[in-house]
Protein backbone atom coordinates (compact mmCIF):
# COMPACT_ATOMS: atom_id res chain seq x y z
CA UNK A 1 0.00 0.00 0.00
CA UNK A 2 2.79 2.40 0.91
CA UNK A 3 4.56 1.63 -2.38
CA UNK A 4 1.40 2.41 -4.37
CA UNK A 5 0.90 5.63 -2.40
CA UNK A 6 4.48 6.66 -3.16
CA UNK A 7 4.04 5.86 -6.85
CA UNK A 8 0.79 7.82 -6.95
CA UNK A 9 2.42 10.79 -5.24
CA UNK A 10 5.37 10.76 -7.65
CA UNK A 11 3.02 10.53 -10.63
CA UNK A 12 1.04 13.52 -9.34
CA UNK A 13 4.22 15.52 -8.79
CA UNK A 14 5.40 14.76 -12.33
CA UNK A 15 2.01 15.72 -13.79
CA UNK A 16 1.98 19.08 -12.02
CA UNK A 17 5.68 19.65 -12.71
CA UNK A 18 5.01 19.00 -16.40
CA UNK A 19 2.52 21.87 -16.42
CA UNK A 20 4.84 24.12 -14.43
CA UNK A 21 7.92 23.52 -16.60
CA UNK A 22 5.90 23.63 -19.84
CA UNK A 23 4.50 27.03 -18.88
CA UNK A 24 7.57 28.60 -17.29
CA UNK A 25 10.54 26.62 -18.61
CA UNK A 26 13.22 25.05 -16.48
CA UNK A 27 14.58 28.29 -15.05
CA UNK A 28 11.15 29.76 -14.37
CA UNK A 29 9.63 26.59 -12.91
CA UNK A 30 9.15 26.81 -9.14
CA UNK A 31 9.44 23.81 -6.84
CA UNK A 32 7.45 25.65 -4.17
CA UNK A 33 4.57 26.08 -6.62
CA UNK A 34 4.67 22.37 -7.51
CA UNK A 35 4.68 21.44 -3.82
CA UNK A 36 1.73 23.74 -3.15
CA UNK A 37 -0.35 22.35 -5.99
CA UNK A 38 0.40 18.73 -5.05
CA UNK A 39 -0.11 19.31 -1.33
CA UNK A 40 3.30 17.86 -0.65
CA UNK A 41 6.48 19.66 0.36
CA UNK A 42 9.72 20.78 -1.22
CA UNK A 43 11.49 18.30 1.02
CA UNK A 44 9.35 15.41 -0.21
CA UNK A 45 9.94 16.38 -3.86
CA UNK A 46 13.68 16.38 -3.26
CA UNK A 47 13.37 13.05 -1.46
CA UNK A 48 11.81 11.46 -4.54
CA UNK A 49 13.72 13.27 -7.29
CA UNK A 50 16.90 14.52 -5.64
CA UNK A 51 16.75 18.08 -6.96
CA UNK A 52 14.90 20.44 -9.27
CA UNK A 53 17.06 19.15 -12.10
CA UNK A 54 16.18 15.57 -11.19
CA UNK A 55 12.48 16.38 -11.31
CA UNK A 56 12.84 18.17 -14.64
CA UNK A 57 14.61 15.14 -16.10
CA UNK A 58 11.85 12.88 -14.78
CA UNK A 59 9.31 15.11 -16.51
CA UNK A 60 11.19 14.89 -19.82
CA UNK A 61 11.47 11.11 -19.54
CA UNK A 62 7.77 10.74 -18.76
CA UNK A 63 6.86 12.86 -21.79
CA UNK A 64 8.66 10.47 -24.15
CA UNK A 65 7.64 7.35 -22.22
CA UNK A 66 3.97 8.21 -22.68
CA UNK A 67 4.47 9.01 -26.37
CA UNK A 68 6.13 5.67 -27.01
CA UNK A 69 3.60 3.77 -24.85
CA UNK A 70 0.67 5.27 -26.75
CA UNK A 71 2.46 4.57 -30.02
CA UNK A 72 2.89 0.90 -29.10
CA UNK A 73 -0.88 0.49 -28.83
CA UNK A 74 -1.18 0.99 -32.60
CA UNK A 75 0.19 -2.53 -33.28
CA UNK A 76 1.57 -1.40 -36.62
CA UNK A 77 3.48 -4.60 -37.35
CA UNK A 78 0.16 -6.31 -38.06
CA UNK A 79 -0.97 -3.73 -40.64
CA UNK A 80 -0.07 -3.48 -44.37
CA UNK A 81 2.99 -1.19 -44.83
CA UNK A 82 1.34 1.94 -46.25
CA UNK A 83 -1.61 1.59 -43.87
CA UNK A 84 0.82 1.22 -40.96
CA UNK A 85 2.71 4.33 -42.00
CA UNK A 86 -0.56 6.23 -42.37
CA UNK A 87 -1.57 5.19 -38.87
CA UNK A 88 1.77 6.36 -37.48
CA UNK A 89 1.47 9.74 -39.23
CA UNK A 90 -2.08 10.27 -37.97
CA UNK A 91 -1.17 9.19 -34.47
CA UNK A 92 1.86 11.47 -34.25
CA UNK A 93 0.00 14.47 -35.66
CA UNK A 94 -2.94 13.95 -33.30
CA UNK A 95 -0.72 13.20 -30.28
CA UNK A 96 1.01 16.56 -30.51
CA UNK A 97 -2.35 18.29 -30.89
CA UNK A 98 -3.68 16.57 -27.76
CA UNK A 99 -0.51 17.36 -25.82
CA UNK A 100 0.06 20.84 -27.24
CA UNK A 101 0.64 22.18 -23.73
CA UNK A 102 3.76 19.98 -23.45
CA UNK A 103 5.36 21.04 -26.71
CA UNK A 104 7.23 23.89 -24.95
CA UNK A 105 9.07 21.23 -22.91
CA UNK A 106 10.78 19.96 -26.04
CA UNK A 107 11.36 23.47 -27.34
CA UNK A 108 13.02 24.60 -24.08
CA UNK A 109 15.20 21.51 -23.95
CA UNK A 110 16.41 22.29 -27.46
CA UNK A 111 17.16 25.84 -26.40
CA UNK A 112 19.34 24.25 -23.72
CA UNK A 113 20.91 22.07 -26.45
CA UNK A 114 19.71 18.86 -24.82
CA UNK A 115 21.63 19.60 -21.63
CA UNK A 116 19.26 17.66 -19.41
CA UNK A 117 17.99 14.92 -21.67
CA UNK A 118 21.48 13.69 -22.54
CA UNK A 119 21.88 12.66 -18.90
CA UNK A 120 19.03 10.18 -19.20
CA UNK A 121 20.76 6.92 -20.20
CA UNK A 122 17.48 5.17 -21.01
CA UNK A 123 16.09 7.86 -23.29
CA UNK A 124 17.83 6.64 -26.47
CA UNK A 125 16.73 3.00 -26.19
CA UNK A 126 13.23 4.19 -25.24
CA UNK A 127 12.90 6.30 -28.39
CA UNK A 128 14.89 4.16 -30.82
CA UNK A 129 11.99 1.70 -30.93
CA UNK A 130 10.08 3.99 -33.29
CA UNK A 131 12.99 4.04 -35.76
CA UNK A 132 13.10 0.24 -35.62
CA UNK A 133 9.35 0.22 -36.20
CA UNK A 134 9.63 2.41 -39.31
CA UNK A 135 12.52 0.22 -40.49
CA UNK A 136 10.32 -2.88 -40.27
CA UNK A 137 7.48 -1.13 -42.08
CA UNK A 138 9.88 -0.14 -44.87
CA UNK A 139 11.32 -3.65 -45.12
CA UNK A 140 7.86 -5.13 -45.52
CA UNK A 141 6.89 -2.39 -47.96
CA UNK A 142 9.93 -3.00 -50.14
CA UNK A 143 9.31 -6.76 -50.09
CA UNK A 144 5.69 -6.19 -51.15
CA UNK A 145 6.67 -3.71 -53.84
CA UNK A 146 4.81 -0.71 -52.38
CA UNK A 147 7.65 1.25 -50.71
CA UNK A 148 10.81 2.47 -52.45
CA UNK A 149 14.09 0.86 -51.49
CA UNK A 150 17.03 2.84 -50.12
CA UNK A 151 15.00 5.11 -47.82
CA UNK A 152 16.34 5.87 -44.36
CA UNK A 153 13.82 5.20 -41.57
CA UNK A 154 15.24 8.07 -39.51
CA UNK A 155 14.51 10.51 -42.36
CA UNK A 156 10.94 9.27 -42.64
CA UNK A 157 10.25 9.57 -38.92
CA UNK A 158 12.00 12.93 -38.74
CA UNK A 159 9.62 14.23 -41.41
CA UNK A 160 6.60 12.82 -39.56
CA UNK A 161 7.67 14.30 -36.23
CA UNK A 162 8.79 17.63 -37.67
CA UNK A 163 5.60 18.37 -39.56
CA UNK A 164 3.43 17.24 -36.66
CA UNK A 165 5.42 19.24 -34.12
CA UNK A 166 5.51 22.40 -36.25
CA UNK A 167 1.75 22.37 -36.52
CA UNK A 168 1.62 23.06 -32.77
CA UNK A 169 4.90 24.80 -31.97
CA UNK A 170 4.54 27.53 -34.62
CA UNK A 171 0.80 27.95 -34.92
CA UNK A 172 0.65 31.37 -33.27
CA UNK A 173 3.58 32.93 -35.10
CA UNK A 174 2.40 31.39 -38.37
CA UNK A 175 -1.06 32.87 -37.84
CA UNK A 176 0.41 36.33 -37.17
CA UNK A 177 2.78 36.23 -40.13
CA UNK A 178 0.54 34.63 -42.74
CA UNK A 179 -2.94 35.18 -41.32
CA UNK A 180 -3.54 31.43 -41.38
CA UNK A 181 -5.28 29.93 -38.34
CA UNK A 182 -3.99 26.42 -37.67
CA UNK A 183 -5.97 25.85 -34.47
CA UNK A 184 -9.42 24.95 -35.83
CA UNK A 185 -10.50 21.32 -36.26
CA UNK A 186 -11.08 21.92 -39.97
CA UNK A 187 -7.57 23.27 -40.52
CA UNK A 188 -6.04 20.49 -38.42
CA UNK A 189 -7.73 17.86 -40.57
CA UNK A 190 -6.67 19.53 -43.81
CA UNK A 191 -3.11 19.81 -42.57
CA UNK A 192 -3.01 16.21 -41.36
CA UNK A 193 -4.29 15.02 -44.75
CA UNK A 194 -1.63 17.10 -46.52
CA UNK A 195 1.17 15.80 -44.29
CA UNK A 196 0.00 12.22 -44.77
CA UNK A 197 -0.13 12.51 -48.56
CA UNK A 198 3.24 14.26 -48.70
CA UNK A 199 5.05 11.55 -46.74
CA UNK A 200 3.29 8.64 -48.42
CA UNK A 201 4.09 10.03 -51.87
CA UNK A 202 7.72 10.27 -50.79
CA UNK A 203 7.92 6.62 -49.77
CA UNK A 204 5.53 4.96 -52.23
CA UNK A 205 6.79 3.18 -55.33
CA UNK A 206 3.73 4.39 -57.24
CA UNK A 207 1.81 7.58 -56.29
CA UNK A 208 -1.37 5.79 -57.35
CA UNK A 209 -1.02 3.68 -54.21
CA UNK A 210 -1.29 6.72 -51.97
CA UNK A 211 -4.95 7.57 -52.51
CA UNK A 212 -6.02 4.18 -51.24
CA UNK A 213 -3.68 4.21 -48.25
CA UNK A 214 -4.40 7.75 -47.08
Amino acid sequence: MLIKDAERTQAEIIAVATEEFSTNGYSGGRINEIALRTRTSKRMIYYYFGSKEGLYRAVLFEHYRRLRADEAKLKLDSKPPLEALTSLIHFTFDWYLRHADQVPLVMVENIHRGRHIKHLPTIEPLNSVVISLVHRICERGVAEGVIRSGLRPVDIYMSIAATSFFNVSNRYTFASIFGHDMTSKKEAKLRRDAVTEMILRYVAVDPALVSGAA
